[in-house]
């Protein structure tokens, strides 16, 4: 009742570190959520990810622009089916500068150029960990569609506290830069069946823009 009576409002979490709740409206998630189901499609389509130690993530994943891979980048889906990576679209890139200037200001011209997109099943989840493979400062932008998850953020330090904890939901962006680019964040719980009923989509997609600095 009090999320209806009293609209979520823009927090900054952390110095360089903002939720903006509701940024995309239901037709820019439904068309979002359009492309991510192409993209998920071989060659190069959504994957399990193999951690080095022999563990697979619980959160599949599919990549843009460079494939992502514990702990490198590559222009192939090297552990996957081997095939080219799907190229990163020029709206993409172009909706992540304006939401980055949404959170945080006016920026430079970062020039976007790769997406991870995590699928989240009920029973999903993402440990602590940071965005330090680029070869680029420039803010993460990230968009949730789908089911609402406790999204943690916390310092540049260590993976335990402080941190704190945000609900995201469907539509939420979420951006961090300057201070807060390396800080570690993670994803312990995903809240099944709170998607938007029209949206279409069981579980979570967060689509994830970074600039590789490749």
């Amino acid at each position: 009742m009090d999320v209806e009576l009293f609209p979520r409002e823009r927090t900054e979490v952390a110095p360089g570190a903002v939720h903006v709740p509701d940024w995309l409206d239901a037709g820019r998630q439904r068309d979002l959520l359009a492309a991510c189901r192409r993209w998920a499609r071989p060659p190069a389509g959504l994957r399990t990810v193999r951690t080095p130690g022999g563990g697979t993530m619980t959160a599949r994943q599919v990549c843009l622009g460079r494939h992502w891979y514990p702990y490198a980048y590559a222009d192939t889906a090297v552990d996957g089916d081997g095939a080219p990576v799907k190229p990163f679209p020029a709206w993409l890139g172009e909706l992540g500068r304006r939401a980055a200037e949404a959170a945080l200001g006016p920026q430079q011209p970062y020039t976007y150029d790769i997406a991870l997109i995590n699928f989240y099943g009920g029973d999903a989840r993402m440990g602590m960990h940071r965005d330090s493979d680029e070869r680029a400062d420039a803010p993460v932008v990230s968009f949730s569609l789908g089911d609402a998850c406790v999204f943690r953020f916390g310092n540049t330090e260590t993976r335990t506290k402080p941190y704190t904890d945000v609900e995201l939901r469907s539509g939420d962006l979420f951006v961090f830069g300057g201070p807060s680019r390396l800080a570690y964040h993670g994803v312990p719980r995903v809240h099944p069946g709170t998607a938007p009923p029209g949206l279409g989509l069981a579980g979570r997609l967060n689509i994830t823009l970074r600039v590789s600095g490749l």
